[in-house]
């Protein structure tokens, strides 16, 4: 069994899911499972419905017409990759189409809930569910046999809406069922998605898509993971922040773990950890160039080249606290700070402290540092800044500070663990 992956910018128009299909037919469809995101932009579209609905909510609003308003975008493009795709021919998909969007709605029109986590995977999964149904209609316009499957039915999860984590056990046994025991089937599911005990959708976490691939491929014990995306394959910079990017080879799962967990993001944090319990190669490719191998991640060498590799976190939180009374920081303020953490959801990228202080940086995704502020009033004296950027480096050696940093930038903390350099620092305007 092998998973291709598929994201979203693979599939952001009729050329990308045309496209699909070359690859497919390069590659062969046997035994194969893909993993398909929402078409281009669609998930941060259906952000933005989420956002116009809680806020027509809250303001008393009525909320059927901001629905319809908020979701018109994203209905006419989905409706205008079906008319290229299928030239008016196949009104059985439009249907489809309009139905998915009518549930959207209709979810809206019943639903009590304010919390944001839950309405945001009742509502933003409805992409990846969108791409796969035009999709899975178009490879069989193309005479290509596949079976359309709704990944909410496999992997069961609990219900930590935004970033679920998976009930192994449970989800093993779906896909056993459903996949498993089928051969030379062309499967077709969505990314990002899961459902709890009650079969409401859950999410795995924002590009969780890589890791349903990896999830379906530990259950299923996959030859191997294909990520197919718009890069060559793993580089050691992201080419929309530096100007000099360098391709590569071979990584190992322990390499390319400490990647991700800085925050690389060509590679879902999540991903690696099955696919290293059963050896399972990852391999990331390009979906315009099938002739080139891409990046092989694996058991192996650490690094091919051995080269300095760049993470760029940006919209980061510079968070400096000390005791009021300028007493030690001792552990137990670290545990009731950890905690802190944990319930406003704010990820930790960098720690530094002294005897009566103690600076970390936070990643504010889920917004949730407003939230927090209070409570650490409470107890320390606070001061913040907010939208710093987080430089990690790599394999650092003496010129990857001159890279990362611009004449007007201001390191505010610097730490090197090893080989590994982190600069957090003020852009200036």
């Amino acid at each position: 069994m092998r998973i291709f992956k598929f994201g979203g910018a693979s599939v952001k128009d009729a050329a990308g899911v045309q496209n699909l299909v070359k690859v497919l037919r390069h590659q062969g469809i046997e035994n194969t499972t893909l993993v398909v995101s929402a078409m281009g932009k669609t998930t941060n579209a259906m952000e933005e419905v989420v956002s116009s609905y809680l806020k027509a909510k809250t303001s008393k609003q009525p909320t059927q017409e901001v629905v319809t308003k908020a979701l018109a975008p994203s209905r006419a493009f989905h409706q205008q990759i079906v008319k290229e795709l299928f030239n008016g021919e196949s009104s059985d998909v439009m249907v489809q189409v309009n139905l998915l969007f009518d549930e959207i709605s209709g979810f809206l029109a019943w639903n009590k809930s304010l919390k944001k986590a839950f309405v945001y995977d009742q509502i933003v999964g409805y992409g990846e569910l969108l791409s796969t149904t035009i999709i899975s209609a178009y490879l069989t316009k193309e005479k290509i046999e596949n079976q359309w499957i709704d990944v909410r039915e496999l992997i069961k999860t609990d219900q930590n809406y935004r970033d679920a984590k998976v009930n192994w056990t449970l989800t093993e046994q779906q896909i056993q069922q459903h996949i498993g025991q089928k051969q030379n089937t062309l499967f077709i599911t969505q990314g990002f998605l899961g459902s709890d005990q009650h079969n409401f959708t859950t999410t795995l976490g924002r590009e969780g898509s890589d890791y349903t691939a990896a999830i379906l491929a530990y259950a299923l014990n996959a030859d191997a993971v294909s990520i197919w995306k718009d890069v060559p394959g793993v580089l050691n910079a992201d080419p929309r922040y530096f100007e000099q990017t360098e391709l590569l080879n071979q990584i190992s799962y322990r390499e390319a773990i400490e990647l991700a967990f800085y925050g690389a993001t060509v590679i879902h944090p999540k991903t690696l950890q099955p696919l290293q319990r059963k050896s399972i190669p990852l391999i990331v490719r390009s979906f315009s160039d099938l002739d080139n191998p891409g990046t092989k991640v694996s058991h192996g060498l650490t690094l091919d080249p051995m080269t300095p590799c760049y993470i760029l976190k940006r919209n980061q939180v510079l968070l400096q606290l000390a005791t009021q009374d300028f007493s030690f920081m001792v552990e137990e303020h670290f545990s009731a700070l950890f905690k802190l953490f944990a319930k406003h959801r704010l990820k930790v990228d960098l720690i530094q402290n002294s005897a009566i202080s103690f600076s970390v940086c936070l990643d504010n995704r889920f917004e949730g540092f407003q939230q927090l502020l209070p409570d650490l009033e409470q107890e320390f004296k606070v001061q913040y800044q907010q939208n710093v950027l987080l430089y990690t480096i790599r394999h650092a050696n003496e010129d990857s500070t001159k890279t990362v940093l611009q004449k007007n930038d201001k390191v505010l903390v610097e730490q090197r663990n090893g080989e590994t350099l982190q600069l957090v620092v003020k852009q200036e305007a």
